[in-house]
């Protein structure tokens, strides 16, 4: 079978027992180098996907994907919601109330934000209810002044079920000034975790509740709060479902709450993997220096190349197929066990969990008491393509100094 002079001579030289052995260590090196550095920035970078969407579905499902409120109290919500729901994005619609204000205990003040809900249609648009720890979401009665806690809140204060607190909202008023606080006391009756910043800012109370606090007439809500099939169209949807509605509505949505945290998540993926590409790049220069020596190796062996007719370019290729190959193996290497160690990360932390015997990620601490992980095809592509190309452009100078050589210089001491 005919092969190029370049692919026949850089294939043999990385099969065959090189007379340096160290060249052979450096050589091999490089490829163990090569396919940790693959390794790494798969399990990493999936084992931090993991853990954003695991955030994305706790904090997204808890928060409004989308609100619409009147310049007015709604007083028929249900024809707002039905309006809504005409748009083929939104799943369901809701009741919805939110206000801001401080909990004082003891002594003790934190500043709390309030989501008024309705606790029977509240399943259709929040995991809230799968996460309670103590009581449930249909304590929240109306008229009865009940509130649901965060847990991160329940243990600063340290309050249980059954404690009642005081609510400080700010009122609009009359005198100088122009705003004067409010005070309601509340009951705690329900306390949740879902393990993130929410445990410590959000409450929940009855919507009928929040009206009242409010000074809205009875049956009137703030405004409905939307579930989408693509949480990431929120901002198109809400405006599309506001401009159905006609003028005297306004939207929102998770971007404009909680899009600077996903950013930052983003922002950080991208950093990390930054950092993990330098561990590649080292790789890299051991290629360099790995063809380097074997060209010094090699010099009379290039000179006869050269004097049977190899021209500069075939040189050049020889030592480019040389290190490519050390490149494709090692990013073949590494990028079968990244994948596999991706797909069995949780195992492993649990195998070494069971090894050490104590816990690696307790949900006493961490909101999560597994390491999760999501393979994404298009970061293995990625992180495949960048080593491949890292390791050609390694070849490139040592390649062009081995094209350089002179027949009769290399040859003048043999």
């Amino acid at each position: 079978m005919f092969r190029p002079l370049s692919i026949f001579i850089g294939t043999r030289y990385t099969r065959a027992k090189r007379r340096n052995h160290f060249i052979s260590f450096i050589s091999l090196t490089s490829m163990i180098g090569l396919a940790l550095g693959v390794l790494a920035m798969i399990v990493v970078l999936s084992v931090m996907n993991g853990f954003q969407k695991e955030m994305s579905a706790r904090i997204l499902g808890m928060v409004p994907h989308a609100t619409i409120a009147g310049v007015q109290p709604l007083d028929d919500w249900s024809a707002v919601a039905a309006a809504a729901r005409k748009n083929p994005q939104v799943l369901a619609a809701v009741p919805f109330a939110e206000l801001e204000g401080m909990i004082s205990y003891r002594g003790s003040m934190q500043p709390i934000q309030l989501h008024g809900i309705d606790p029977e249609l509240e399943s259709k648009v929040s995991i809230i209810g799968d996460h309670m720890v103590q009581g449930r979401l249909a304590d929240l009665q109306a008229g009865e002044f009940g509130v649901v806690i965060g847990e991160i809140t329940a243990r600063r204060f340290q309050l249980k079920v059954g404690d009642k607190l005081a609510l400080i909202v700010p009122e609009v008023s009359s005198v100088p000034g122009g705003i004067t606080p409010r005070m309601q006391r509340i009951n705690v009756v329900g306390i949740f975790k879902v393990g993130a910043e929410l445990d410590s800012s959000l409450a929940l109370i009855n919507v009928a509740d929040a009206a009242q606090i409010q000074r809205m007439q009875p049956g009137q809500v703030q405004g409905v709060r939307l579930k989408l099939k693509d949480l990431y169209q929120a901002p198109q949807v809400s405006s599309a479902v506001v401009v159905g509605l006609g003028e005297g509505y306004h939207a929102s949505d998770w971007t404009l709450t909680q899009g600077s945290l996903f950013s930052a998540m983003k922002m950080e993926k991208t950093m990390i993997g930054l950092l993990l590409l330098l561990i590649v790049a080292v790789a890299a220069f051991n290629i360099i220096a790995t063809l380097i020596m074997v060209v010094a190796d090699k010099g009379a062996d290039i000179a006869i190349l050269r004097t049977l007719g190899a021209t500069p370019g075939q040189i050049m290729g020889v030592f480019m197929v040389q290190g490519t190959v050390i490149g494709v193996i090692g990013t073949l290497i590494g990028g079968v066990l990244g994948v596999l160690a991706a797909l069995n990360v949780s195992q492993l932390v649990g195998w070494v969990e069971g090894l050490i015997g104590q816990q690696v990620l307790s949900s006493d601490v961490y909101f999560i008491n597994n390491l999760p992980s999501e393979l994404q095809a298009p970061d293995v592509l990625l992180i495949c393509t960048a080593a491949l190309v890292l390791s050609f452009l390694a070849t490139l100078y040592p390649s062009w100094r081995a094209s350089r050589i002179q027949p009769a210089e290399a040859l003048r001491y043999e």
